[in-house]
């Protein structure tokens, strides 16, 4: 997913203020353009909101290879070592 940075928002108001010239000077095929743009951005956004309301998962973390399973304990000095 790309991420928005917030330092380009006011290129939103640009693109906005360009869609609304092209409408007054009657260029459709800019403000077609321009539309999808928009709409993209839109989207975007909104994507950006839900990710940012979603709590994260704390996975843990995968057991080291060719260990077993219930055979590892911690030392003191905070790594693993087999039994």
């Amino acid at each position: 997913m790309l991420s928005n940075n917030p330092k380009m928002l006011p290129r939103l108001d640009e693109l906005e203020a360009r869609h609304q010239h092209a409408v007054d000077e009657g260029w459709r095929g800019e403000v077609g353009g321009l539309d999808l743009t928009l709409r993209f951005l839109a989207s975007k956004r909104a994507q950006a909101h839900r990710a940012a309301a979603t709590a994260t998962v704390d996975l843990g973390m995968p057991p080291r290879p060719g260990a077993r399973a219930g055979t590892e304990q911690r030392t003191g000095t905070g790594g693993l070592r087999g039994v």
